[in-house]
């Protein structure tokens, strides 16, 4: 992935997902989202997606597509709702979603000559 095609831009839509898995769901949980992360990855307008760990086990994935129109196709998709399904018969302890589209974006990214 380059630089440029993750820094942010306005109008891209960026959700963030907080979740505690259920210790014994851990092992199918990976599995599964191996399978949808891949799928992400594939759709039209994916940005980019990373997860980040607490020290007291709260998991935060960060989500971005380019629009809205993006995001939806892949909040809509049959195989990403299954996963959603799973996720709260299977896998999540507790889980919260917020989603924005975003309305600011700055980088700053230092060139290799300063370092």
């Amino acid at each position: 992935m380059t630089a440029d095609r993750t820094r942010p831009h306005t109008g891209q839509v960026v959700t963030v997902f907080r979740n505690r898995l259920r210790e014994p769901a851990r092992e199918a949980y990976a599995a599964e989202l191996e399978v949808v992360a891949d799928l992400a990855r594939s759709m039209p307008g994916f940005v980019e997606t990373k997860t980040f760990v607490a020290d007291d086990g709260e998991r935060a994935t960060i989500v971005t597509f380019s629009d809205e129109e993006s995001h939806r196709g892949w909040r809509e998709h049959p195989r990403h709702r299954a996963a959603q399904r799973n996720g709260i018969s299977d896998y999540y302890e507790e889980y919260s979603i917020a989603v924005g589209t975003t309305s600011y974006a700055s980088a700053f990214v230092r060139d290799e000559v300063s370092r």
